[in-house]
């Protein structure tokens, strides 16, 4: 049976598209995982390194390499893969799949002569470019990532189609496009009543300017209602951390607005099925959340919710082409609230029976088939 190693810097149980690319992967070949947490006895070898600790000393010294462009070097400090050489030890692999760029040297620095096939999670050289921090030292640095490993990547993939398309224009190689889309579920809509029951889960940052669904609630009539269900990851920083209690004191005079603890992300579409809207409002901060298509719009597919979003292209054009919901004239609250309030029960319910019609096709079953064939001819 062939092997294949698959590096990733994130916890497996936390981190959807890494989960469904082991799953897809582990029954026909024998794979290896390395990364900072995962299941254990789930049918791929798990590897699980430490998340590294930055002192202050290693703090200054990688901020002035980075600074200076010192950028390998930089990244010994940020990324050592030490402990990484010694769990491999002589294994031998017959490809890689690196999953974002900060992989990328690893896998060709452990393996050699190994196929790597490299997945882009988002679009690296301008993956925070709102934040000023981000963008003097680490713009520089992921770009040069980019540019170094790229055009030895024996196959890419990525997100979606505008990710797609900026790396083939700037870095000559042309990824295929593996959504992040869910399982797919063998379930039927909720029953539509008079109450319009809405529902937002996914990451608590402060970029994603969410506190615009609370703005937006203000702008509804009394049939709505929200609840939010939010991750703050526990590396995050205080100002990340404290975001979620700013959240609450803008809500906190609105009972029509609830604060959920997080779920499992297997429990997640049989729970928000009891909803009848998934909502994300994601103003275009940065070229990531611009071009964004992400898991939650496909969690809602699979929920059989209707779906209402901002006018983000990729997320607008599968909401358009399946009608399943409404996108919003700007990114204003209140133009969201605008298209909302024009929600009559009727076309709620054909919203909803039309994600029965979209599920399949947007399934992850659809990019297991696209990903073993990438597979296949690598190996």
């Amino acid at each position: 049976m062939k092997r294949i190693l698959v590096i990733v810097f994130s916890d497996i149980q936390h981190d959807a598209r890494v989960a469904r690319q082991i799953a897809f992967l582990k029954g026909d070949y024998q794979v290896s995982v390395l990364a900072f947490g995962g299941k254990e006895n789930d049918g791929y070898e798990l590897l699980k390194i430490q998340k590294p600790v930055l002192t202050l000393t290693k703090k200054i010294a990688s901020a002035f390499l980075l600074l200076a462009r010192f950028y390998k070097s930089a990244f010994t400090i940020l990324h050592p893969h030490q402990e990484a050489k010694q769990l491999l030890g002589v294994r031998q692999f017959d490809l890689v799949i690196a999953n974002d760029v900060e992989a990328l040297p690893w896998a060709f620095e452990l393996t050699d002569g190994v196929p790597v096939l490299f997945d882009a999670h988002e679009y690296a050289p301008r993956h925070f470019e709102d934040r000023l921090s981000w963008r003097i030292f680490f713009q520089g640095f992921n770009t040069f990532l980019c540019r170094e490993y790229i055009p030895k990547v024996a196959a890419m993939t990525t997100v979606g189609k505008g990710l797609a398309t900026e790396y083939e224009k700037n870095f000559g190689k042309k990824p295929t496009v593996i959504t992040n889309a869910n399982w797919f579920y063998d379930i039927q809509p909720s029953p539509v009543t008079e109450k319009i029951r809405m529902i937002h889960h996914g990451g608590s940052t402060p970029s994603r300017k969410l506190e615009l669904m609370i703005e937006m609630m203000k702008h509804l009539d009394e049939r709505f209602t929200l609840d939010l269900m939010l991750i703050v990851p526990p590396s995050s920083s205080a100002k990340t951390r404290g975001y979620i209690d700013y959240l609450k004191s803008l809500a906190a005079e609105d009972k029509r607005i609830r604060f959920l603890p997080a779920i499992k992300s297997s429990e997640i579409v049989p729970f928000i099925n009891q909803y009848d809207v998934g909502v994300f409002l994601l103003p275009p901060v940065n070229f990531n959340y611009a071009n964004t298509l992400p898991n939650k719009l496909f969690d809602f597919i699979q929920a059989r919710l209707a779906i209402a979003v901002g006018p983000t292209p990729e997320m607008a054009e599968i909401v358009n082409q399946y009608n399943i919901g409404i996108v919003a004239e700007d990114f204003s609250a209140e133009k969201l609230a605008a298209a909302l309030n024009t929600i009559r029960a009727e076309q709620l319910m054909i919203w909803k029976l039309n994600c029965q019609y979209a599920s399949r096709g947007l399934s992850a079953e659809q990019n297991h088939t696209r990903l073993n064939q990438i597979v296949t001819a690598l190996t």
